[in-house]
């Protein structure tokens, strides 16, 4: 069993950074991949950028050049850099994890707020 336990997030101005953190325990992500989504208001929950285990990198198009997800295996952390905050991207963020090979994310953490002013 993973646990995803999730930092970072907040309120910031357009134009700003934010990195958010999605830490796991109970075991090593060395062998998932991991996913990053959110959730705006009333829309529905859209994958931004995904790791794989080997550390392979994809990105939707609406967050390319702005998004960075990285993974330290070390600290069993993944993170998601954002930069040029737009108000667009303010949703809730998750992320999750799934086996390497498996097409379902299994393990979620509990979402973190991002709000973007304008």
């Amino acid at each position: 069993q993973v646990q995803l336990v999730q930092s970072g997030g907040g309120l910031v101005q357009a134009g700003g950074s934010l990195r958010l953190s999605c830490a796991a325990s109970g075991r090593t992500l060395n062998n998932y991949a991991v996913g990053w989504f959110r959730q705006p208001p009333g829309k529905q929950r859209e994958l931004v950028a995904a790791v794989t285990s080997g550390g392979s990198t994809n990105y939707t198009d609406s967050v390319k050049g702005r998004f960075t997800i990285s993974r330290d295996n070390a600290k069993n952390t993944v993170y998601l850099q954002i930069n040029r905050l737009k108000p667009e991207d303010t949703a809730v963020y998750y992320c999750a994890a799934r086996r390497a090979g498996m097409g379902t994310y299994n393990y979620w953490g509990q979402g973190t707020q991002v709000t973007v002013s304008s």
